[in-house]
């Protein structure tokens, strides 16, 4: 094992470099990803190594660099396409959703599009909507995306080598105010070593509560995890990882030894991926429920002021209200 410390920021960097080292046809494309090496630095270093035809400094129009990353997979490249901000993803939405996610389908099977979409996403940095949102369940609810979401650098590194190599277009979710979480990274381990893509992990064993996170939640959930404890009480969190394909068997076998479920997002609650897991989790763990699956995300109004985001993004306090309800039923 080969174990650097890198933030998740260096890891998806180095993850980028090994993917368009190993194939000439991974490209990467958006606004100010060249020279600038993105706004979060994630593609710092690479047009200098790889040169302007393979790291493109894109115009603002995220149409056009959708658009043309369709164009390119048609002709045998790999694009990955860089949205500066989670909010900036709508002006592409018409090209991901009927173009990126259907040519497959329309094509029956005989064309494949590997482009993968590269989104920061969440809250936490101070900054105002469009550049704090969760539009996930936009994505998971359209057929023909692969939609991913990573917590930690580990993950970072191998997902979006993963994501770069897959036959089908990918929706990366990046947790921006992860960016600098740093942890050690096996950078020379072996492709057929790491967990497959769209496998959830068990990152803290528990008895008593299954919480259910990903993307940003993650270490908050393990944060709450940490505090129930002192308290007598042990949770269970697991990282989904994928949300399309969903690693169903994961969540339900944890559900029906725990019998207790949260389920903890940035997205508003409402109409949220959450949901989808809940009504999953009741169909297939009805009878070995002790309460019902419970929610933890952002309120039914656009992303607040910075000012006001701690009130508005789940918190440990929130979590661990939620399981304290779990055991009121």
């Amino acid at each position: 094992m080969t174990a650097q410390t890198l933030t998740l920021g260096k890891a998806l960097n180095t993850g980028l470099r090994k993917a368009m080292e190993n194939d000439p046809k991974v490209l990467v494309m958006g606004e100010d990803v060249g020279k600038l090496g993105g706004v979060f630095r994630i593609t710092d270093g690479l047009q200098k190594d790889f040169g302007e035809e393979r790291v493109i400094d894109t115009p603002l129009a995220e149409s056009g660099i959708v658009g043309t990353a369709i164009g390119l997979a048609l002709r045998g490249y790999r694009p990955v396409c860089e949205i500066q901000f989670d909010g900036f993803v709508f002006p592409a939405a018409d090209q991901i959703i009927t173009q990126l996610a259907k040519m497959g389908m329309r094509s029956l099977g005989a064309l494949s599009l590997p482009v993968v979409v590269r989104i920061p996403c969440g809250g936490g940095i101070g900054a105002v909507e469009h550049h704090s949102e969760s539009p996930e369940a936009y994505f998971t609810h359209t057929a023909g995306l692969r939609v991913v979401a990573c917590s930690n650098p580990a993950d970072a590194f191998t997902m979006i080598q993963q994501s770069i190599a897959s036959p089908d277009p990918v929706i990366f979710f990046e947790p921006k105010r992860r960016y600098w979480d740093k942890a050690d990274v096996d950078v020379d381990a072996a492709p057929g070593d790491w967990a497959p893509l769209h496998d959830a992990k068990t990152v803290r064993p528990g008895e008593h509560v299954t919480v259910l996170a990903y993307g940003p939640s993650v270490k908050t959930c393990l944060e709450a995890a940490s505090a129930a404890a002192e308290e007598g009480r042990s949770l269970e969190v697991i990282d989904l990882r994928s949300l399309n394909p969903l690693d169903i068997d994961a969540i339900t076998g944890s559900v029906n030894r725990t019998g207790r479920c949260v389920v903890v997002h940035e997205a508003p609650v409402y109409s949220g991926f959450g949901a989808e897991l809940a009504a999953r989790i009741t169909e297939r763990c009805f009878y070995r429920l002790e309460s019902p699956v419970l929610r933890v995300g952002g309120a039914s109004t656009p992303y607040p002021p910075s000012r006001l985001e701690d009130h508005y993004l789940p918190d440990l306090d929130r979590i661990l209200d939620a399981v304290d309800r779990t055991f009121a039923w």
